[in-house]
């Protein structure tokens, strides 16, 4: 089995900027592509970036330039920076991660999320 923590959300006001983490623990032999997701209000959930195991990163339009999604593949943990926020940013955030695990089965797996507020 495989846990993955987000942290790092809370209330912030717009132009300011939050750092998140999500960190996977248990059986894991190797992670694969990691990203961030995230799910407004009555709204559908939606991409908001991806890194895969070899640092390639890709953004959705409405964060790109303010964002940066990076990893540290020694402490399998996956963070956004999130600069210059904009009330629309409000959302739960969830990271999304391929895991391969100890007997090599690859899975996806998806944290619980960490809401971000943005006041204006």
């Amino acid at each position: 089995q495989v846990q993955l923590v987000e942290s790092g959300g809370g209330l912030v006001q717009a132009g300011g900027s939050l750092r998140l983490s999500c960190t996977a623990s248990g059986s894991i032999f190797s992670i694969n592509a990691m990203g961030w997701y995230r799910q407004a209000p009555g709204k559908q959930r939606e991409l908001v970036a991806t890194i895969t195991d070899v640092g390639s990163t890709n953004y959705a339009d409405s964060v790109k330039g303010r964002f940066t999604i990076s990893r540290d593949n020694t402490k399998n943990t996956v963070y956004l920076q999130m600069n210059s926020l904009k009330p629309e940013d409000t959302a739960v955030y969830l990271c999304n991660e391929n895991v391969v695990s100890r007997d090599y089965y690859r899975m996806n797996y998806w944290g619980k999320g960490t809401l971000v507020t943005v006041s204006s």
